[in-house]
């Protein structure tokens, strides 16, 4: 792993931990016993059942209204639309506790199958360009599906504590002692995560999930917007790769396409690392960057068939290297 690549399997780690404490200890979480919400350890209420029994006016109840729902919402609403504008779904690729499972289950059903979904056509390579080595193995196929179930039952148990009080469904878990509710919706909770992670965890990241979606489209009305980029100019270098960048992606996308065919783009740069480490050794510098502003257009405006002219400081020059080493 390069520099961001540990950074942002810290904040990964960091986020799914949270993802499986906030509720514990009362960071984030909605009661149904009790129909409200808990927000870093404070009930968080509207005053409903006040306005009902008339303990507050009419003003003081769309005064909560306004300032624990509306004001909060639109904050959140907002910060994600300008995070998104600006760097497209950041928040898939850094921080999403599903998309960190797709990950890890891609990493380990590579080493049993050689594919990152079973839907894949053909095999990746076992070596790679960039240095990877994946030597495939049928006994892995015991680990997926240790780690398929394991994922998807920590899912649904901590998605039941975010509903019910947490202490109640560990202390029922752990002594055996689940109720016949809390039972059937850990039960078919793993279930359907089981089905999800196995055969539809990258339909759900593009298609199927609404944060995600929501960020992808923010993230293409912004021509302007963080992209990884190619050096178009030296396209003829590539044929001297195996499309590491292709292999390394976890969503399999095509970096080196243009904008609206990288719609679902996590920004998790591994095809950009791929691509530094097939020039590792080379002195011509490696042909995928990540780009925004003007330099962004020559992804984003190929969309509709033009050929922008971008910076000439957009791609690092070339030094050294062979004489046929120039762009163009």
């Amino acid at each position: 792993m390069n520099k961001i690549q540990r950074q942002r399997l810290a904040w990964r780690t960091g986020f799914f931990l949270l993802f499986i404490l906030a509720p514990i200890f009362n960071l984030f979480r909605f009661d149904l016993e009790q129909n409200h919400f808990y927000f870093l350890t404070f009930p968080w209420t509207l005053g409903i059942d006040a306005f009902k029994s008339g303990d507050i006016s009419a003003m003081e109840m769309a005064l909560n209204m306004g300032l624990r729902f509306f004001l909060p919402l639109g904050i959140i609403i907002s910060l994600g639309i300008w995070v998104s504008w600006k760097w497209g779904r950041l928040y898939c690729g850094w921080l999403c506790p599903h998309f960190s499972v797709v990950e890890t289950i891609n990493h380990f059903m590579r080493k049993a199958s050689g594919k990152l979904s079973l839907w894949d056509r053909d095999p990746l390579p076992e070596d790679q360009a960039d240095g990877t080595h994946v030597h495939v193995e049928k006994k892995w196929w015991w680990v997926t599906g240790l780690v398929i179930v394991g994922f998807s039952f920590v899912w649904a148990v901590v998605l039941l504590t975010y509903l019910l009080p947490p202490r109640e469904i560990y202390y029922n878990l752990f002594h055996a002692q689940l109720t016949r509710n809390q039972a059937l919706f850990i039960g078919v909770g793993t279930l359907l995560f089981i089905i999800e992670f196995t055969l539809a965890r990258h339909l759900f990241c593009r298609f199927g999930c609404v944060i995600g979606l929501a960020q992808s489209l923010v993230w293409m009305g912004n021509k302007k917007a963080l992209v990884v980029g190619f050096d178009r100019g030296r396209s003829n270098q590539c044929a001297e790769c195996d499309a590491s960048c292709e292999h390394a992606c976890p969503m399999r996308l095509k970096p080196r396409s243009i904008k609206r065919k990288m719609f679902t783009c996590t920004q998790c740069m591994q095809c950009v690392e791929a691509c530094e480490k097939v020039h590792e050794n080379d002195p011509r510098p490696p042909l995928l960057h990540m780009l925004q502003d003007q330099c962004a257009l020559d992804v984003s405006l190929r969309d509709f068939g033009l050929k922008p002219e971008i910076p000439t400081d957009c791609f690092p020059p070339i030094s050294g290297g062979p004489k046929d080493s120039s762009r163009g």
